[in-house]
């Protein structure tokens, strides 16, 4: 299988924590943190897809890739569809991995657990899950579940996504972690699909997928990385970095 074209969709809008990809932790910008580790999992080259000059500038003064993209996508795929044929227009890479700009503490076997199941010639799109440990969050519908059943190759095949509970009786549920690794003429595909009826039920993008017939398998991690959204997250995540 050949490399995948690493790209990390990054805006700065985010209520919750202004100019969240620019946040210093410990002297870098949180979206060339993210960078670093894309660039650790060396899996192929990595770029930044923005439409804010100042997070490609950021980007590009700590020795980045940056691509500037249309300010009015509506997800991060369709911006990264736009940077891929930007990056690479004559497709020399058959694998678009998404990985995305809010986990500066992702480890790099995260992101090649997400290309992993592409070696799978039916699979369409990897992506990794991890044992939701906690009974707190079990119901939590912001831990995206995985329905899954063993695929026979080390990985899942995805049978659902829900915020609800489930599946039901014994056994573990599993999160889902959204970074994607998409074969390119799928990642074509999927954004020129209108939003699907259980996707805007569940506000699940990836059920988009499935319903259109598309096979998502998932790699299981240890455990899932920690994205920054709040003031709190940032201070934790900078901590982190200390400890390095």
């Amino acid at each position: 299988m050949s490399s995948a074209l690493v790209i990390v969709p990054a805006r700065l809008a985010a209520t919750r924590l202004p100019r969240k990809p620019l946040a210093d932790i410990c002297g870098k910008p949180m979206i060339v943190r993210v960078l670093e580790q894309a660039l650790n999992a060396d899996i192929g080259p990595v770029a930044i897809a923005t439409d804010d000059a100042s997070i490609a500038e950021a980007v590009r003064d700590h020795g980045g890739t940056a691509v500037m993209t249309r300010d009015d996508h509506e997800s991060g795929s369709d911006r990264i569809f736009e940077a891929a044929q930007t990056l690479d227009p004559d497709q020399k890479h058959d694998t678009v991995l998404n990985v995305q700009g809010d986990v500066p503490l992702i480890e790099p076997e995260a992101i090649r657990a997400a290309f992993a199941p592409l070696s799978i010639p039916g699979v369409d799109i990897g992506t990794i899950m991890t044992e939701i440990r906690d009974a707190r969050f079990r119901d939590d519908p912001n831990f995206v579940k995985a329905v899954t059943t063993p695929n026979g190759h080390g990985h899942n095949r995805a049978l659902y996504f829900t915020r609800a509970t489930a599946p039901v009786g014994d056994g573990p549920l599993y999160q889902h972690i959204g970074i994607y690794a998409y074969r390119r003429a799928v990642l074509a595909r999927f954004v020129s699909l209108s939003p699907s009826p259980l996707e805007k039920r569940e506000k699940l993008e990836q059920l988009r997928a499935l319903e259109a017939g598309m096979r998502i398998d998932v790699s299981e991690i240890a455990s899932a990385p920690m994205d920054v959204n709040t003031p709190e997250d940032l201070e934790r995540a900078r901590t982190a970095y200390q400890s390095f």
